[in-house]
Protein backbone atom coordinates (compact mmCIF):
# COMPACT_ATOMS: atom_id res chain seq x y z
CA UNK A 1 0.00 0.00 0.00
CA UNK A 2 1.44 3.38 -1.04
CA UNK A 3 -0.74 5.72 0.98
CA UNK A 4 -3.01 5.66 4.03
CA UNK A 5 -5.33 8.54 4.89
CA UNK A 6 -6.23 8.63 8.61
CA UNK A 7 -9.22 10.73 9.67
CA UNK A 8 -10.36 11.07 13.30
CA UNK A 9 -14.08 11.89 13.41
CA UNK A 10 -16.39 12.80 16.26
CA UNK A 11 -19.99 13.75 15.46
CA UNK A 12 -19.20 14.73 11.87
CA UNK A 13 -22.16 13.10 10.11
CA UNK A 14 -22.90 16.35 8.23
CA UNK A 15 -19.41 16.45 6.70
CA UNK A 16 -18.31 12.86 6.06
CA UNK A 17 -20.15 12.31 2.76
CA UNK A 18 -18.58 15.36 1.12
CA UNK A 19 -15.17 14.65 2.65
CA UNK A 20 -14.98 11.03 1.45
CA UNK A 21 -16.29 11.95 -2.03
CA UNK A 22 -13.68 14.70 -2.39
CA UNK A 23 -10.89 12.47 -1.08
CA UNK A 24 -11.55 9.70 -3.58
CA UNK A 25 -11.75 12.24 -6.40
CA UNK A 26 -8.37 13.71 -5.40
CA UNK A 27 -6.71 10.31 -4.94
CA UNK A 28 -8.15 8.53 -8.00
CA UNK A 29 -4.79 8.72 -9.81
CA UNK A 30 -2.98 6.93 -6.96
CA UNK A 31 -2.18 3.28 -7.62
CA UNK A 32 -2.92 2.04 -4.12
CA UNK A 33 -4.39 3.91 -1.19
CA UNK A 34 -6.75 3.41 1.71
CA UNK A 35 -8.87 5.74 3.79
CA UNK A 36 -9.22 4.96 7.50
CA UNK A 37 -11.90 6.84 9.44
CA UNK A 38 -11.74 6.44 13.22
CA UNK A 39 -15.17 7.10 14.72
CA UNK A 40 -14.24 8.48 18.13
CA UNK A 41 -17.42 7.39 19.92
CA UNK A 42 -19.77 9.63 17.91
CA UNK A 43 -23.30 10.05 19.25
CA UNK A 44 -24.81 11.18 15.94
CA UNK A 45 -25.29 9.21 12.71
CA UNK A 46 -21.59 9.19 11.77
CA UNK A 47 -21.11 5.43 12.13
CA UNK A 48 -24.26 4.54 10.16
CA UNK A 49 -23.16 6.87 7.38
CA UNK A 50 -19.68 5.36 7.33
CA UNK A 51 -21.16 1.87 6.98
CA UNK A 52 -23.09 3.07 3.93
CA UNK A 53 -20.03 4.74 2.44
CA UNK A 54 -18.05 1.48 2.74
CA UNK A 55 -20.41 -0.09 0.20
CA UNK A 56 -19.67 2.73 -2.26
CA UNK A 57 -15.93 3.19 -1.89
CA UNK A 58 -13.19 0.59 -2.10
CA UNK A 59 -10.52 0.44 0.62
CA UNK A 60 -12.54 2.55 3.05
CA UNK A 61 -11.88 1.24 6.56
CA UNK A 62 -13.83 2.24 9.66
CA UNK A 63 -12.56 1.89 13.23
CA UNK A 64 -15.26 2.55 15.81
CA UNK A 65 -14.52 3.39 19.45
CA UNK A 66 -17.00 2.37 22.15
CA UNK A 67 -16.85 5.88 23.61
CA UNK A 68 -15.04 9.17 23.06
CA UNK A 69 -11.32 8.74 23.79
CA UNK A 70 -10.02 11.90 22.10
CA UNK A 71 -8.05 12.81 19.00
CA UNK A 72 -4.75 11.36 20.21
CA UNK A 73 -6.30 7.92 20.72
CA UNK A 74 -8.10 8.14 17.36
CA UNK A 75 -4.91 8.96 15.49
CA UNK A 76 -3.00 6.24 17.33
CA UNK A 77 -5.62 3.65 16.33
CA UNK A 78 -5.51 4.89 12.76
CA UNK A 79 -1.73 4.57 12.64
CA UNK A 80 -1.88 0.99 13.93
CA UNK A 81 -4.42 -0.02 11.26
CA UNK A 82 -2.64 1.81 8.43
CA UNK A 83 -0.84 -0.26 5.79
CA UNK A 84 0.54 2.57 3.66
CA UNK A 85 4.19 3.54 3.44
CA UNK A 86 3.08 7.15 3.82
CA UNK A 87 0.35 8.20 6.25
CA UNK A 88 -1.57 11.45 5.81
CA UNK A 89 -3.82 12.77 8.57
CA UNK A 90 -6.59 15.35 8.27
CA UNK A 91 -9.68 16.49 10.16
CA UNK A 92 -13.21 15.40 9.25
CA UNK A 93 -14.73 18.88 9.61
CA UNK A 94 -13.90 20.01 6.02
CA UNK A 95 -11.64 22.78 7.30
CA UNK A 96 -8.63 20.95 5.85
CA UNK A 97 -8.48 20.77 2.04
CA UNK A 98 -7.99 17.27 0.56
CA UNK A 99 -6.64 18.94 -2.59
CA UNK A 100 -3.51 19.84 -0.58
CA UNK A 101 -2.58 16.15 -0.16
CA UNK A 102 -0.74 15.85 -3.54
CA UNK A 103 1.36 18.89 -2.55
CA UNK A 104 2.33 17.20 0.73
CA UNK A 105 3.27 14.02 -1.15
CA UNK A 106 5.38 15.98 -3.63
CA UNK A 107 7.23 17.53 -0.70
CA UNK A 108 7.80 14.04 0.72
CA UNK A 109 9.55 13.16 -2.55
CA UNK A 110 12.24 15.69 -1.58
CA UNK A 111 13.46 13.23 1.09
CA UNK A 112 11.45 14.60 3.99
CA UNK A 113 10.04 12.23 6.60
CA UNK A 114 7.39 14.58 7.97
CA UNK A 115 5.54 17.34 6.11
CA UNK A 116 3.40 19.51 8.35
CA UNK A 117 0.60 21.74 7.14
CA UNK A 118 0.60 25.43 8.04
CA UNK A 119 -2.79 27.14 8.08
CA UNK A 120 -1.25 30.45 7.03
CA UNK A 121 -4.64 32.08 6.46
CA UNK A 122 -6.52 30.35 9.23
CA UNK A 123 -10.29 30.85 9.15
CA UNK A 124 -11.04 30.78 12.87
CA UNK A 125 -11.94 33.46 15.46
CA UNK A 126 -8.82 35.42 16.40
CA UNK A 127 -9.19 35.77 20.16
CA UNK A 128 -10.67 32.35 20.86
CA UNK A 129 -8.61 30.17 18.51
CA UNK A 130 -5.87 31.93 16.55
CA UNK A 131 -4.21 34.04 19.28
CA UNK A 132 -3.89 31.13 21.77
CA UNK A 133 -2.57 29.00 18.89
CA UNK A 134 0.09 31.57 17.95
CA UNK A 135 1.30 31.74 21.55
CA UNK A 136 1.23 27.95 21.94
CA UNK A 137 3.12 27.34 18.68
CA UNK A 138 5.84 29.80 19.66
CA UNK A 139 6.16 28.24 23.10
CA UNK A 140 6.21 24.65 21.79
CA UNK A 141 8.83 25.54 19.18
CA UNK A 142 11.07 27.10 21.85
CA UNK A 143 10.73 24.17 24.25
CA UNK A 144 11.11 21.34 21.72
CA UNK A 145 13.55 23.00 19.32
CA UNK A 146 11.35 21.98 16.36
CA UNK A 147 10.24 25.28 14.82
CA UNK A 148 6.81 25.04 13.20
CA UNK A 149 4.22 27.75 12.70
CA UNK A 150 1.24 25.46 13.24
CA UNK A 151 1.51 22.42 15.49
CA UNK A 152 -2.28 22.21 15.72
CA UNK A 153 -2.91 21.60 12.01
CA UNK A 154 -4.02 17.98 11.61
CA UNK A 155 -3.13 17.92 7.90
CA UNK A 156 0.29 16.25 7.97
CA UNK A 157 2.16 13.53 6.08
CA UNK A 158 4.46 10.98 7.71
CA UNK A 159 6.60 8.11 6.60
CA UNK A 160 5.22 5.15 8.48
CA UNK A 161 8.54 4.12 10.02
CA UNK A 162 8.84 7.49 11.80
CA UNK A 163 5.67 6.70 13.78
CA UNK A 164 6.82 3.31 15.06
CA UNK A 165 9.22 4.55 17.74
CA UNK A 166 6.78 5.97 20.31
CA UNK A 167 3.29 5.59 21.74
CA UNK A 168 0.76 8.43 21.94
CA UNK A 169 -1.06 9.41 25.14
CA UNK A 170 -2.95 12.41 26.48
CA UNK A 171 -2.76 15.31 23.99
CA UNK A 172 0.50 14.19 22.40
CA UNK A 173 -0.91 14.10 18.85
CA UNK A 174 -0.02 17.77 18.36
CA UNK A 175 3.61 17.04 19.30
CA UNK A 176 4.16 14.19 16.83
CA UNK A 177 6.60 16.22 14.65
CA UNK A 178 8.70 16.98 17.73
CA UNK A 179 8.61 13.32 18.82
CA UNK A 180 9.66 12.10 15.37
CA UNK A 181 12.71 14.32 15.50
CA UNK A 182 14.00 12.11 18.34
CA UNK A 183 14.37 9.29 15.79
CA UNK A 184 16.16 11.56 13.34
CA UNK A 185 13.21 12.44 11.10
CA UNK A 186 13.62 15.34 8.68
CA UNK A 187 10.73 17.79 9.03
CA UNK A 188 9.41 20.61 6.88
CA UNK A 189 6.30 22.77 6.75
CA UNK A 190 4.14 23.94 3.83
CA UNK A 191 1.25 26.44 3.72
CA UNK A 192 -2.12 24.74 3.19
CA UNK A 193 -5.68 25.91 2.66
CA UNK A 194 -8.02 26.33 5.57
CA UNK A 195 -11.76 26.85 5.43
CA UNK A 196 -14.25 28.07 8.02
CA UNK A 197 -16.44 25.37 9.52
CA UNK A 198 -19.70 25.26 7.56
CA UNK A 199 -21.57 22.50 9.38
CA UNK A 200 -21.48 21.11 12.89
CA UNK A 201 -19.60 22.61 15.81
CA UNK A 202 -16.02 22.47 16.99
CA UNK A 203 -15.25 19.88 19.65
CA UNK A 204 -12.19 21.73 20.94
CA UNK A 205 -11.81 24.86 23.03
CA UNK A 206 -9.61 26.74 25.46
CA UNK A 207 -10.26 24.11 28.14
CA UNK A 208 -7.48 21.99 26.66
CA UNK A 209 -4.79 24.60 27.36
CA UNK A 210 -3.65 23.24 30.72
CA UNK A 211 -3.47 19.70 29.29
CA UNK A 212 -1.32 20.91 26.42
CA UNK A 213 1.08 22.58 28.86
CA UNK A 214 1.39 19.42 30.95
CA UNK A 215 1.90 17.26 27.86
CA UNK A 216 4.54 19.70 26.61
CA UNK A 217 6.48 19.06 29.82
CA UNK A 218 6.14 15.34 29.12
CA UNK A 219 7.40 15.76 25.55
CA UNK A 220 10.40 17.79 26.68
CA UNK A 221 11.24 15.13 29.24
CA UNK A 222 10.87 12.31 26.68
CA UNK A 223 13.00 14.12 24.11
CA UNK A 224 15.80 15.14 26.45
CA UNK A 225 15.87 12.80 29.43
CA UNK A 226 13.93 9.62 28.60
CA UNK A 227 17.10 7.50 28.87
CA UNK A 228 18.86 9.56 31.56
CA UNK A 229 16.31 10.94 34.06
CA UNK A 230 18.99 11.27 36.74
CA UNK A 231 20.43 14.16 34.72
CA UNK A 232 17.35 16.35 35.22
CA UNK A 233 16.44 15.28 38.75
CA UNK A 234 20.09 15.16 39.81
CA UNK A 235 20.85 18.60 38.34
CA UNK A 236 17.97 20.24 40.21
CA UNK A 237 18.93 18.26 43.33
CA UNK A 238 22.54 19.42 43.18
CA UNK A 239 21.42 23.05 42.83
CA UNK A 240 19.26 22.63 45.93
CA UNK A 241 22.15 20.95 47.74
CA UNK A 242 24.45 23.85 46.86
CA UNK A 243 21.87 26.38 48.07
CA UNK A 244 21.39 24.38 51.28
CA UNK A 245 25.09 24.33 52.15
CA UNK A 246 25.40 28.00 51.16
CA UNK A 247 22.58 28.94 53.56
CA UNK A 248 24.09 26.73 56.27
CA UNK A 249 27.49 28.36 55.77
CA UNK A 250 25.95 31.82 56.17
CA UNK A 251 24.18 30.68 59.35
CA UNK A 252 27.44 29.38 60.85
CA UNK A 253 29.30 32.53 59.80
CA UNK A 254 26.68 34.76 61.46
CA UNK A 255 26.82 32.67 64.63
CA UNK A 256 30.62 32.72 64.91
CA UNK A 257 31.38 36.29 63.88
CA UNK A 258 28.17 38.26 64.48
CA UNK A 259 26.79 36.21 67.37
CA UNK A 260 23.44 35.91 65.61
CA UNK A 261 21.19 33.28 67.18
CA UNK A 262 21.06 30.21 64.91
CA UNK A 263 17.61 29.07 66.04
CA UNK A 264 16.14 32.44 65.15
CA UNK A 265 17.81 32.59 61.75
CA UNK A 266 15.38 31.75 58.88
CA UNK A 267 18.35 30.71 56.73
CA UNK A 268 18.82 27.69 59.00
CA UNK A 269 15.36 26.41 58.10
CA UNK A 270 15.96 27.27 54.44
CA UNK A 271 19.17 25.20 54.46
CA UNK A 272 17.33 22.23 55.99
CA UNK A 273 14.60 22.54 53.35
CA UNK A 274 17.09 22.77 50.46
CA UNK A 275 19.16 19.79 51.66
CA UNK A 276 16.05 17.69 52.27
CA UNK A 277 14.67 18.59 48.82
CA UNK A 278 18.02 17.77 47.19
CA UNK A 279 18.06 14.34 48.81
CA UNK A 280 14.52 13.65 47.62
CA UNK A 281 15.27 14.74 44.04
CA UNK A 282 18.45 12.69 43.76
CA UNK A 283 16.69 9.63 45.13
CA UNK A 284 13.82 10.24 42.70
CA UNK A 285 16.34 10.39 39.85
CA UNK A 286 17.87 7.06 40.91
CA UNK A 287 14.42 5.45 41.08
CA UNK A 288 13.61 6.86 37.63
CA UNK A 289 16.86 5.40 36.28
CA UNK A 290 15.84 1.97 37.58
CA UNK A 291 12.36 2.34 36.06
CA UNK A 292 13.75 3.44 32.69
CA UNK A 293 16.16 0.49 32.56
CA UNK A 294 13.36 -1.91 33.51
CA UNK A 295 11.17 -0.38 30.80
CA UNK A 296 13.75 -0.69 28.02
CA UNK A 297 15.00 -4.13 29.01
CA UNK A 298 11.57 -5.67 29.69
CA UNK A 299 10.08 -4.48 26.41
CA UNK A 300 13.37 -4.98 24.57
CA UNK A 301 13.01 -1.39 23.44
CA UNK A 302 16.23 0.09 22.01
CA UNK A 303 17.49 3.51 23.00
CA UNK A 304 18.46 4.25 19.38
CA UNK A 305 16.96 4.13 15.89
CA UNK A 306 18.91 2.50 13.03
CA UNK A 307 18.56 3.95 9.55
CA UNK A 308 20.37 1.16 7.69
CA UNK A 309 23.11 -1.45 8.10
CA UNK A 310 25.70 -2.23 5.43
CA UNK A 311 27.35 -5.63 5.94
Amino acid sequence: MDLSIVIPAYNEADNLQELITTLYEVLKTKHSFEVIVVDDGSTDASYDLLKQLRTQYQNLKVVKFRTNFGQTAALSAGFKHACGDIIVTLDADLQNDPHDIPMLLQKMDQNYDVVSGWRKNRQDPFLKRRLPSIIANWFISKITGVHLHDYGCTLKAYRKETLENFELYGELHRFIPALTQWSGASITEVPVNHFPRRRGKSNYGLGRTYRVILDLITVKFLMSFSTQPIHIFGAIGLVNLLLGFLCLGIVIFLKLYVDFNMTGNPLLYASILFIFTATQLIMMGLLAEISIRTYHETLNKPIYVIDCVLD
